[in-house]
């Protein structure tokens, strides 16, 4: 079955890795970290896979370079076998699984760390990484393998990935009494574009949300910074209902905008199908993140 495979020299399992390597470094000197030495010894190896396949395998993107549409597809089948192989390893010596999971930043501190942070889950035989990344990065790690688990804001993943419904969440408005403008007013001047605002680059959506004019406006890297901007008391923020003031309610007021209150967003969990084929361990980390992530997210307000 496999003759034609292992009729020439040039396939090899350090060949595929450094195909790998390259491809996630985006150049040969950074996959090599700078050595001459190890950027000779990458050029070498993808050029022997090239010869190996007959087609090219990487090209020159700027000053750096890209995988084609063949060593894209090469490096998709090497990292399931690899990942394979590598699954099988730890099985045989009994080592302990790390399972990498992407979401928002907001998302890891607010739900993420509490639940990965219990003393019981030291003796699960499994630890855990979150790691920062947006919806679309997620999407593309999770087709890489690069990630085991994702959260994300929508259920329309590109084939094959699957998703199971954690929870829903509303954004609030809530503007500092400070600001001294009442419901009414703070509202006006919401949709006027007028109103001091902080706003998350984790909200996505302009078209539901326009912006305010730059000099008016706030842009943070998540909602928790948005809050943090909020309770200096001289901006108002977008915020989850599961991130409204709390101890300090009293010194903001909410603002019901009927076309934010209508809007209802949610949280997925997101997986490749292949990771279960290839690790069926990860089949009860699933069930278990989805499970506790959506608990969580029960006892947090919607609204």
């Amino acid at each position: 079955m496999f003759a034609k495979l292992f009729a020439e020299s040039g396939l090899s399992l350090d060949r595929l890795r450094a195909l790998l390597e390259v491809g996630a470094g985006g150049s040969i000197v950074k996959a090599a970290n700078g050595d001459p030495v190890r950027q000779s010894q990458y050029s070498r190896q993808i050029k022997e896979l090239e010869d190996f396949f007959r087609t090219r395998l990487i090209e020159r993107q700027g000053k750096g370079t890209r995988l084609t549409a063949s060593g894209k597809e090469l490096a998709r089948i090497s990292r399931f076998f690899l990942l394979g192989l590598s699954n099988f390893q730890r099985g045989c010596l009994a080592e302990e699984q790390t399972f990498r999971i992407g979401a928002s930043a907001t998302f890891i501190r607010q739900f993420l760390l509490p639940l990965l942070s219990r003393p019981s889950l030291r003796k699960g035989g499994a630890s855990y990484a979150s790691e920062i990344a947006p919806d679309k990065e997620i999407e593309r790690r999770l087709h890489d393998l690069t990630l085991d688990f994702g959260v994300v804001g929508t259920e329309l993943l590109s084939r094959p990935l699957q998703t199971k419904l954690l929870g829903e969440w509303k954004l609030e408005l809530w503007v500092p009494k400070a600001l001294r403008l009442g419901e009414a007013r703070a509202a006006e001047a919401f949709d006027q574009r007028r109103l001091p605002l902080a706003l998350a680059r984790e909200l996505k959506g302009g078209d539901v949300l326009p912006l305010a004019e730059p000099e008016a406006c706030l842009v943070c890297d998540s909602f928790m910074e948005s809050r943090a901007a909020l309770e200096a008391r001289e901006i108002a923020a977008l915020l989850p209902g599961f991130l409204a003031p709390g101890k300090t309610a009293r010194s903001f007021i909410r603002v019901h905008i009927p076309k934010l209150d209508s809007r209802i967003f949610h949280f997925y969990l997101a997986w490749n199908p292949r990771l279960l084929r290839l690790n069926p361990h990860a089949v009860r980390r699933r069930d278990w993140l989805a499970e506790s992530l959506s608990k969580r997210m029960v006892g947090s307000p919607v609204c």
